[in-house]
């Protein structure tokens, strides 16, 4: 999410005072009030200007994040489950799901306006295609009988979120600090791999390659290592997101935004995971 134009549209509008959210001018410095006047304000309930909102808070961002995770996870179970009872599924559910959150990201990342049931229509796609992914890559690697506690699902649930709480501690207590240069940088990485992974699809399918270029040789797993770092250092950019809207007053509605992309950024750090554990199973 480094990349995406709301990002960028976000800190722009920030620097402009964000349209149409305290945007009216200060008052002038009023005569001295008496103390009944102070009183009657005090006492009296607040009021927002028309055409304000309130500005995001972390706990705006945390509650819209466990809100979208938990439709990933419900969407996800639902994907595993057709996936499982009808291994035909397997790929329809994956491509439809991998293509239809492609359209929508690119229309979340365009649109002049954010539309959070946009937002909440790639979470449930989203959960179909990692349900989907999940079942195909357990079916594919772990011995039957395994649980599921014990598979190479459950081992890529245990990294993500072991890299996610390595990464958040890191950037909380500064070792890694994104500034302008480190974005810019990791944004170019991100386009790169972006259209590394499309032309990689393509060769998988023409070549009948399961994980595409370098297989699951030394190239391979070095790709997939790469990608894994990738993913975890967007993680950084995306926690600097979040502290850039909290401290420049951004509106509330940017919540769904930033949870948005923590979202795909977590989902994408998985997909990796398994996609490297595979390699090395193989």
């Amino acid at each position: 999410m480094a990349n995406n134009p709301a990002f960028n549209r976000m800190e722009q509008d920030a620097r402009n005072g964000y349209a149409g959210f305290r945007s009216t001018p200060a008052p002038q410095q009023a005569d001295p009030m008496s103390p009944q006047q102070l009183q009657d304000m005090y006492n009296a309930p607040s009021a927002m200007r028309p055409g304000t909102e309130r500005a995001v808070t972390m706990d705006d961002v945390v509650m819209k994040t466990l809100s979208l995770f938990a439709i990933v996870l419900v969407t996800g179970a639902v994907g595993w489950t057709l996936t499982a009872n009808n291994p035909a599924l397997g790929l329809p559910v994956v491509f439809g799901g991998m293509i239809a959150t492609l359209v929508l990201g690119l229309v979340i990342a365009f649109k002049k306006t954010l539309s959070v049931p946009l937002i909440v229509a790639y979470a449930v796609f989203e959960g179909l295609f990692v349900g989907g992914v999940s079942q195909v890559y357990s079916g594919a690697f772990d011995p039957p009988g395994t649980p599921v506690f014990e598979g190479i699902v459950a081992q890529a649930v245990l990294a993500t979120v072991a890299t996610f709480a390595g990464m958040f501690l890191a950037y909380k207590t500064g070792l890694i600090k994104v500034t302008a240069k480190f974005r810019r940088i990791v944004t170019m990485m991100i386009f790169g791999y972006a259209i590394f992974a499309l032309v990689n699809v393509v060769y998988a399918f023409a070549t009948n390659t399961p994980f595409g270029i370098g297989g699951t040789g030394p190239l391979g797993i070095g790709i997939s290592l790469f990608a894994v770092g990738l993913a975890a250092v967007t993680l950084a950019l995306d926690f600097d997101s979040i502290e850039y809207a909290i401290r420049t007053g951004a509106p509330q509605k940017y919540s769904w935004l930033l949870a948005h992309g923590l979202i795909v950024t977590l989902v994408w750090l998985y997909i990796e995971f398994l996609r490297l554990l595979g390699r090395l199973r193989n």
